[in-house]
């Protein structure tokens, strides 16, 4: 049992954080590509926002699937499993001939790579000390704050060298390689001992109950949810409103991530500084909404694609992001403590809620689609103004002392 332990903690974390990560990468990587695949198979704008949004439903139906089978079998044979399916999907996406097969390539290439969130959040929070899960998670976090970037910086160069299905290619060779290391480096973390059958009915109804479970669920859902919707529309509009080429608009989501990187940073320096994770949500929230009230403002004061109204704007969302960077990595530390013995379940249908979430939030956005530059900040502020009120729920509803 000692041994057991020992080996949990003795966690490989570089690979933990590509496998965390990689599913953004995934999600992220053709958005710059998006106007010339739509082109490629016949697609509107709003048909290839909803690729990026029917990513999301399969994440979530994947996270619940893997949270449940990771208690059952181990969270490595799960984790093993789902990458290969990450590739089956992968290579479907390749060889799609239309956005109707593309759409089910995603599906299953999502449900595939679910496996990297639900399974290492499982790993780490069954490995890690309570006392130190918000600052190992805000680490983690500001490590994962540029893989969404990642993603549209690479893709912008694969595409504008080798074209958009260069980027499938490239995601199933590097779901080869995950695999790889997975199978030789990655080791069992789950207790066997107090985890063997667990029902996740059970589980689901102490979690509808609990009003915190659903405001930090709320919360991630919607922060993230936020994070992709800018992804998804941002290639139209700095490609067709500002005229940046594809390789060029990468940069743009190294600058935003860099924004999460700083708010991760402050969540870890003011835990440090014993100051609550639930203020220090508190403060994200309202930081966000300051920043998505500028964008709404420039945005709307805005008279044509000049350089200082593309920096401003930048500069706004800049600041969304940094309120966003310190709200979730505290979310995603506080959401399950009460849950510790059913991580895996618990997780899978914390997933379940909150990447249907972000799958709603981003179809809301391709929905709304429509050219004009002030649709997405106005988006935003209404979204912010839903996770302040989540905030003071969580705070209101958490019994415990943080």
């Amino acid at each position: 049992m000692q041994k057991k332990s020992v080996m949990a903690v003795a966690l490989p974390m570089l690979l933990l954080i590509c496998l965390t990560g990689f599913p953004q990468v995934s999600e992220t990587i053709y958005t710059p590509a998006l106007p010339d695949l739509g082109r490629g198979l016949l697609a509107t704008a709003n048909e290839m926002q909803f690729t990026l949004s029917i990513y999301f439903i399969g994440f979530a139906v994947g996270v619940y699937f893997w949270g449940r089978l990771s208690d059952g079998i181990g969270r490595r044979p799960s984790m093993l499993l789902g990458l290969v399916l990450y590739i089956v999907g992968s290579v479907g996406c390749l060889f799609s001939p239309t956005v109707g097969y593309l759409l089910v390539a995603r599906f299953v290439q999502a449900f595939g790579a679910s496996v990297g969130s639900v399974v290492t959040q499982a790993m780490l929070r069954e490995s890690i000390p309570d006392e130190q899960k918000g600052v190992v998670f805000a680490k983690i976090s500001a490590a994962l704050a540029f893989t969404p970037a990642v993603g549209p910086l690479l893709g912008g160069w694969i595409d504008y060298f080798y074209g958009y299905t260069s980027i499938f290619l490239f995601l199933v060779l590097m779901g080869l390689v995950l695999l790889y290391f997975a199978f030789t480096k990655l080791p069992e973390t789950r207790n066997q001992e107090t985890v063997v059958r667990i029902s996740a009915v059970s589980v689901a109804k102490q979690m509808v109950g609990d009003l915190r479970v659903w405001s930090f669920a709320g919360l991630i859902g919607v922060t993230n949810g936020i994070i992709f919707s800018f992804y998804g529309e941002a290639p139209f509009l700095f490609g067709e409103y500002f005229g940046f080429k594809p390789n060029f608009y990468g940069f743009i989501g190294i600058v935003l991530s860099s924004a999460f990187i700083v708010g991760a940073f402050l969540s870890k320096r003011l835990l440090r500084q014993k100051v609550a994770a639930l203020l220090i949500i508190i403060y994200g929230t309202l930081i966000a909404m300051i920043g998505a009230l500028l964008y709404t403002l420039l945005a709307s004061a805005a008279q044509g694609p000049t350089k200082l109204l593309c920096l401003l704007l930048l500069g706004a969302i800049f600041t969304l992001f940094l309120g966003i960077g310190m709200i979730v990595p505290n979310a995603l530390s506080l959401a399950l403590l009460g849950y510790k013995q059913v991580l895996g379940t618990a997780g899978a249908l914390l997933g379940l809620a909150y990447y249907f979430l972000v799958g709603f939030i981003t179809s809301g956005m391709s929905y709304l689609h429509n050219g004009l530059l002030l649709t997405m900040p106005v988006y935003f502020l209404v979204l912010t103004v839903v996770m302040l009120g989540m905030a003071f729920l969580a705070k209101a509803t958490f019994r415990s002392k943080i």
